[in-house]
């Protein structure tokens, strides 16, 4: 066994991320990454820092499952969530739930449930639960706490940051309570093939899957029909797309925009 296969053994193992679910470039970029941070020279060296620094664990698992986001990054996704997605839903719906899987820090979720709150204005007897899971309990424990620095608000009205997060001393803003009582972070592992829960309005799973390979965005896409009720929504990354063996799954509602409803 060469050394780069042993140390995935040790990371599935240790880490508990299946290498084969994501492409090896991907996992060996991560790892590279790690190794210059700690001097090893190569895949072996790293193989035994890994083992005898029980430390390192933590922060592979975090360099392996980063995930860079901000506030209503690709803001024309979120207009359309806002002007047509849940409106749409509230006119069928008492209760309208989301899973925002895959929710890194926090910020996507976040960003639903400013949207959720305007729209609760409206219908008063709406009630809005967004199911917001992630691998990562270090990024877990950042969303939970809410704190956020002003760039990653930057797509965030002054109107929006007065009403929804309070101003702090040194400098950051943390999310108002009533939208933290709107979402429900929980671990969760996509890979494990359950749903974090079914009869859903509509899954979020955005600039996830890219570093995916193709069975397992295939694998993903029957997950998410699953837990989807009848005409849920599922959004995509911009970037992402349905593979042909899926697609059948979901009709496309906006294609620009990558949202797609679940198919009879």
């Amino acid at each position: 066994m060469d050394a780069f296969a042993s140390l995935q053994r040790s990371i599935e193992r240790l880490v508990r991320i299946k290498c084969s679910n994501y492409k090896e470039d991907y996992i060996k970029r991560r790892i590279l990454s790690r190794m210059r941070l700690t001097n090893t020279a190569d895949f072996e060296a790293y193989h035994k820092y890994l083992l005898a620094n029980p430390q390192e664990i933590d922060l592979l698992r975090n360099a392996l499952t980063i995930n860079v986001t901000k506030f209503f990054r690709d803001p024309e996704v979120f207009e359309v969530l806002r002007r047509e997605v849940l409106p749409d839903l509230a006119t069928r719906r008492k209760s309208i739930r989301i899973w925002c899987a895959g929710c890194a820090t926090g910020e996507e979720p976040y960003s639903i449930a400013i949207l959720a709150h305007e729209l609760i204005a409206l219908h008063p007897d709406l009630n809005v639960t967004i199911y917001a899971t992630d691998i990562d309990t270090v990024a877990l424990e950042k969303a939970k706490a809410g704190i956020y620095d002003r760039k990653t608000l930057e797509n965030v009205d002054e109107h929006q940051l007065r009403k929804h997060f309070i101003s702090r001393d040194d400098g950051t803003f943390e999310v108002r309570p009533h939208l933290k009582e709107i979402i429900k972070f929980r671990q969760h592992d996509l890979m494990s093939g359950v749903p974090i829960a079914r009869y859903l309005d509509a899954v979020t799973c955005r600039n996830v899957t890219i570093y995916f390979t193709e069975r397992q965005k295939n694998e993903l896409a029957r997950l998410f029909h699953g837990a989807l009720a009848a005409d849920g929504y599922y959004i995509m990354g911009k970037t992402e797309y349905l593979g042909r063996e899926v697609e059948h799954l979901f009709a496309s509602y906006n294609i620009t925009q990558k949202i797609f409803r679940k198919a009879a």
